[in-house]
């Protein structure tokens, strides 16, 4: 290795934060997912109350920054129960919002409004005729759902979903602000002793490079397998 790249025993902390980054996306895609979900029913539904709320919900995130909501959950959030806690235990409390749980919890509301059209999108392009074949043989609305039109809906959303994860896999690195040491700060903190920043961060974003396509290869995978059967013009 070009001695530029030597980061003088310093280069486990770029994996150990690798690992933090990619434990963070994973949990923070299950949130994602059961949002989405809730999210695209919601707006699919009869109820309009349900409607209503599901489009103020993914209007309202998508027009706010991550990283602004990020730290207005994180500090926010560490005053609201700093103050609950005074009222409950009585006398001047410190509380510390953990940084794993809020960056996983903000980045699962951000992309889960974006799942949510994803989902909506899907559900939308099943074709009526599946659903009423199965309605009209005795198939209760539950079982149509689970049977039908969640798999036939599931294909048409992997590839949104896919890149969904590929965004939101980079966008771990904003969680650096709140002082969770995933890849970007690891990068950020042995910059200085190895007085290499330059190799420090082209490293990291190799890193980033191979999680990504890793994850490409594997959404092209999922993708063929869903599309199994189906007849390509």
């Amino acid at each position: 290795m070009p001695d530029i790249f030597n980061l003088q025993g310093y280069g486990h902390l770029l994996l150990e934060g690798a690992w933090l980054s990619l434990r963070v996306a994973l949990a923070a895609m299950l949130v994602v997912l059961a949002l989405g979900m809730a999210g695209a029913l919601a707006r699919l539904s009869r109820s309009a109350p349900l409607r209503v709320a599901s489009a103020a919900y993914t209007t309202i995130v998508r027009g706010i920054p991550e990283l602004v909501l990020l730290l207005i959950v994180y500090y926010g959030g560490t005053v609201l129960l700093q103050v609950l806690m005074e009222l409950v235990a009585g006398g001047e409390q410190r509380v510390d919002i953990n940084a794993f749980l809020a960056g996983t919890l903000v980045l699962g509301i951000v992309y889960g409004a974006y799942a949510a059209e994803v989902f909506r999108g899907a559900f939308l392009s099943v074709p009526r005729g599946q659903t009423e074949a199965a309605e009209s043989l005795g198939m209760r609305p539950g079982l149509v759902f689970w049977r039908i039109r969640l798999p036939l809906a599931m294909r048409f959303a992997v590839p949104g979903l896919g890149n969904l994860w590929l965004t939101l896999l980079k966008a771990t690195s904003i969680t650096s602000v709140i002082g969770l040491t995933e890849l970007a700060r690891q990068a950020d903190l042995i910059k200085a002793p190895t007085h290499r920043p330059f190799a420090t961060f082209f490293l990291a974003s190799l890193l980033y490079l191979a999680a990504t396509a890793l994850s490409d290869l594997l959404r092209l995978r999922i993708q063929r397998w869903a599309d199994a059967g189906v007849r390509r013009d």
